[in-house]
């Protein structure tokens, strides 16, 4: 199959003398390439401590066969529920917890201060807590979110969804977004982190910027979107971002998806998790009309 070839203007400026990817036109190609750039950003950058290697991941990272879905209640184990809306009550959150429970989702996706309610209900089943770190915006401190993602651990939460520093990614402060995610990983062990890319507001080679970044990090999962911001997951960021981490690295599908059909779009354009709101809706053949 023929794709782009990654453009060389994703590489970081600051990353010392240049660096140039090699031609790329096959899509195998791509794995070798953000292999060597994800290197060559972890060994350059100055400031920058590439730590140890991170531990197997405890997830799975790889597509699924679209094929192993033969009904709508077997996208439950690829679902992380998810209530993330201000005006949560704790009601609200148990609920959500219960109905993880009660279906099968992979996990209930939370604000950090209800991590403990949801690790309590949750125990015992096969859903785990998720805590999200710097929610919404992801202009926090680092340190603030490393801290949060180590509060939400010791809370229960058994993974962390961060929101990259969309800023610093726009203006091309290639450093200050790698330590970022490096130490947010780093607080989380041994617990994956997904990196949430916010998609909608990034062009496309920040968006390859971005995955090469938690990539280099790190980070276990590459997710699109908040739910928060102009726009959610789109088949078209789904299938770039698979091919630019490859398989090692998880794919998760947030924003937008209220139907098992939306659902299985995502999956057949490489996602092997998917954040929704709208989940019993979609394991129950129904569409949400939820604005989120």
């Amino acid at each position: 199959m023929r794709v782009k070839q990654v453009p060389v203007s994703v590489l970081p400026e600051r990353a010392g003398v240049g660096y140039t990817a090699p031609p790329m036109a096959e899509a195998q190609d791509i794995q070798r390439v953000v292999e060597e750039i994800a290197d060559h950003v972890r060994k350059s950058m100055p400031g920058i401590r590439a730590g140890n290697p991170p531990p197997p991941c405890p997830v799975r990272t790889a597509s699924i066969a679209p094929a192993s879905i033969r009904d709508n209640a077997d996208l439950a184990p690829y679902i992380d529920h998810t209530l993330l809306k201000p005006e949560a009550t704790r009601e609200d959150v148990a609920r959500v917890a219960r109905e993880a429970v009660e279906h099968g989702f992979a996990t209930v996706c939370v604000n950090s201060s209800h991590v403990a309610t949801v690790a309590g209900i949750l125990a015992g089943s096969r859903s785990v807590p998720i805590a999200v770190v710097g929610f919404p915006l992801g202009a926090a401190l680092t340190s603030a979110k490393a801290f949060e993602a180590r509060e939400a651990i010791q809370a229960g939460a058994r993974e962390i969804d961060m929101v990259l520093h969309v800023g610093a990614l726009k203006a091309r402060d290639y450093a200050l977004v790698l330590s970022d995610i490096a130490q947010v990983v780093e607080a989380s062990r041994p617990w994956p982190v997904k990196v949430i890319l916010e998609t909608s507001l990034l062009s496309q080679d920040e968006k390859i910027a971005g995955c090469v970044l938690s990539k280099a990090a790190g980070a276990a999962f590459v997710k699109t979107s908040t739910g928060f911001s102009t726009g959610g997951a789109t088949v078209e960021d789904i299938s770039l971002m698979r091919r630019v981490v490859g398989e090692d690295v998880g794919v998760k599908a947030s924003g937008g998806i209220r139907s098992a059909e939306d659902a299985l779009k995502m999956i057949q354009a490489g996602a092997n998790r998917l954040g929704a709101s709208a989940s019993v809706a979609i394991v129950t053949g129904q569409r949400s009309t939820a604005k989120y």
